[in-house]
Parts: C-alpha cells; sequence; structure tokens
C-alpha cells in the first residue's frame, strides 16, 4: 500500500473504486480499496474491450435478447466484485466491503419511462430480485421522485440501498428519513445499512456555468462546502439512533474536471471520515501523489467564502439542473449499452 492511500485510510475514510473492471478491481484491492459500485457506463467500457465476446456469445446462444444479456453481464460481474470484498464485510462484520448494483436507468427516460406509480413498484420489485441471496450488495437508487418514493418499501423489505443523484440537503433529507422509516418497519436492526451519494465535481461544473460572479477563492468550493454540510447533518441524526453499522456518505463525483486542479483536491479536501468512490485514475493519482492526507472533512471554507457561495448560489435551480442533466446521464448510457450489446452480438454471429 502507498503512504499517500495509508494516510488516507488512517485519516477515516473508506476507500471505494468506481468500477467493477475485474482486473481493476484487484489491482485496487491491493491499494486498499474496500469496495466497488457500477453503472452502464462501466458495463459498456468492458464490453467495447473484446474481453467478454466470448460471454456474450454464450448467453445470446441461450436466447437472451440484448437486455437480458445487459443484466446477466452486470449481474455477473457485480457479484464477482462483491467475492473480491467480500473478507471485508465479514471483518467489519457488515460494515464495509460492499459492491453497488445500479437499478434500470430507462426507468428515468423523460420520453419512455413508465408513469410514476409504476416506477416506484418497478424499483422496489427489481431491487427485491437483484438483492436475493446477496450479502455484500448495496440496491442503487437514484433521488428522483420515484427513486426517493420507492425508498422505504424498498428498506422494510430487507434492501440496503446506496441513494445516488443526490446534489442537495433537500435530496438528502427525503432520502435519509424514507431509509430510516423502511428500517423501523424491520424485524432488527442488526444488518441494516444505507449510504447516500452526494456528487461534488459535477456542482463546480455548474458554478463555473451559472455563477460566474463568484471570486476565485470561492469558486470550485461548492461542491466541497455542500458535501461537508449533508456530511455534519447526516452525522448529527445517526449519532441520535441505535444502529449497529454507519449509515455513510458516499462522496462521489471525485475526479476533478479543471486541467489546473491536483486529481486529487477533492479526495484531499473530504479525507477523514465515510466513504469515497473514487474513478480508477484518481485513486492511481493518489497511491502515486506522495502526499500526506489528514482529515479535513470537517473544516469548513473560511467564513468569508461560506457566505459568499450563500449569498450567489441558487442551490433550488442547481438541484434542477443538475438532476435534469443527471436523469439524461443516467438514462443515455443504458441505451448506449443495449446498442453496443446488439452491435456485438451481430459482429460476433457474422465472425
Amino acid at each position: 500500500m502507498s503512504v499517500a492511500i495509508q494516510s488516507l485510510i488512517q485519516s477515516g475514510t473508506k476507500l471505494w473504486l468506481d468500477s467493477i473492471d475485474p482486473d481493476l478491481v484487484l489491482e485496487n484491492r491491493a491499494l486498499g480499496v474496500t469496495g466497488a459500485t457500477s453503472n452502464p457506463i462501466i458495463i459498456a467500457d468492458l464490453i467495447k474491450s473484446g474481453r467478454f465476446d466470448d460471454r456474450i456469445r454464450q448467453l445470446a446462444a441461450k436466447g437472451l435478447d440484448d437486455s437480458a444479456i445487459a443484466w446477466t453481464m452486470t449481474d455477473e460481474l457485480v457479484s464477482d466484485a462483491q467475492k473480491v470484498f467480500l473478507d471485508v464485510w465479514e471483518s467489519t462484520h457488515g460494515n464495509d466491503g460492499y459492491v453497488s448494483f445500479e437499478l434500470d436507468p430507462l426507468l428515468e427516460d423523460p420520453q419512455t419511462g413508465p408513469p410514476h406509480d409504476e416506477r416506484v413498484a418497478h424499483y422496489i420489485s427489481s431491487a427485491i430480485e437483484r438483492n436475493a441471496h446477496q450479502k455484500n450488495r448495496l440496491i442503487k437508487v437514484p433521488a428522483t421522485a420515484a427513486g426517493l418514493d420507492s425508498l422505504e418499501e424498498m428498506v422494510a423489505a430487507g434492501i440496503n440501498p446506496n441513494v445516488t443523484l443526490i446534489f442537495s440537503r433537500r435530496q438528502y433529507l427525503a432520502a435519509r428519513d424514507a431509509v430510516w422509516r423502511g428500517a423501523q418497519r424491520r424485524n432488527g436492526l442488526e444488518n441494516f445499512k444505507s449510504c447516500y451519494s452526494i456528487f461534488v465535481s459535477r456542482i463546480d461544473v455548474y458554478t463555473d456555468k451559472h455563477c460566474p460572479t463568484l471570486s476565485a477563492q470561492a469558486q470550485g468550493m461548492v461542491g466541497i462546502l455542500n458535501a461537508q454540510r449533508i456530511w455534519g447533518q447526516n452525522q448529527a441524526f445517526w449519532a441520535t439512533q441505535s444502529c449497529p453499522l454507519q449509515q455513510e456518505i458516499i462522496f462521489a463525483s471525485t475526479g476533478t474536471k479543471k486541467a489546473n486542479d491536483p486529481p486529487w483536491k477533492y479526495v484531499a479536501a473530504l479525507s477523514g471520515s465515510d466513504i469515497q468512490t473514487n474513478p480508477p485514475a484518481t485513486n492511481v493519482a493518489v497511491a502515486k501523489s506522495g502526499v500526506t492526507f489528514n482529515r479535513n472533512l470537517d473544516h469548513l471554507p473560511a467564513e468569508s467564502v461560506v457566505s459568499e457561495i450563500d449569498r450567489t448560489v441558487d442551490f433550488k435551480h442547481m438541484e434542477q439542473t443538475l438532476m435534469e442533466e443527471g436523469i439524461a446521464k443516467f438514462a443515455d448510457p443504458q441505451r448506449a449499452l443495449l446498442a453496443l450489446i446488439a452491435q456485438k452480438r451481430q459482429s460476433i454471429a457474422i465472425a
């Protein structure tokens, strides 16, 4: 383990990988990474590599259509990653070592998605199906209207969620309260685990475009401040409950978007507690950085910067804008994945 990674983990951060590439999972496990997450872009990149052509051929020969192939391969890849992190889950008694499985993004397609109530029902039924007989799997649910409305029933049924696509405190509070209502309907809380994925760098992309009057000191700090505040609320709430496992924030979208920012900008600013799920390149950059990471998560920016951000940034507009963009980014990769599998099926059949 590199000295930099070691210092980050010693600061209190659980380090996860934003990929389930089998090779990267093993490499990052050796670095000290203790969990992972998946999405359709990751699956598509793996299929593009050609490494899974034989598996596609096998599944197609069984009569599976493009969608069934996509979900079968996703389930297999997530399960393989779960095996790598199972020892972490066992040694922490279920507090770490998870891999997130993302439910169908096409449910949120603005044009083709079903009505709200059907989306909610599908989220619940598919979560139960995808979680059957799983130990260290989190079910990834977006903080959309339908995703939020599915959480109570989902958690009551025994699902441990990773609520994703969170940009605002409003979304976090709605998710957390629904999850807690569901948890209290269980027979016990021994195996209850929930995570809330707060997107960070996308917020700073938003402020670059929509808040150009922010000073140089404040620009690029909004995502960090927003994440710190939500983390603080999460800490305060769960401290008053009696949960054997930690209910944690996942700091997501931690790759930097500006060339002049060090690749570990968000890693350093949010170090010290809970979970960071980082792109593979970010974890490699951290490992090679030579930086000693200390706890910074509860060190807010200067009061002048905080005041300027609160005066300047319309957080309601930010959430609305980023959710519209996020839903498009959520659904489009699944359509692209299905098109890629169809293309692969054809090329494999021709070959």
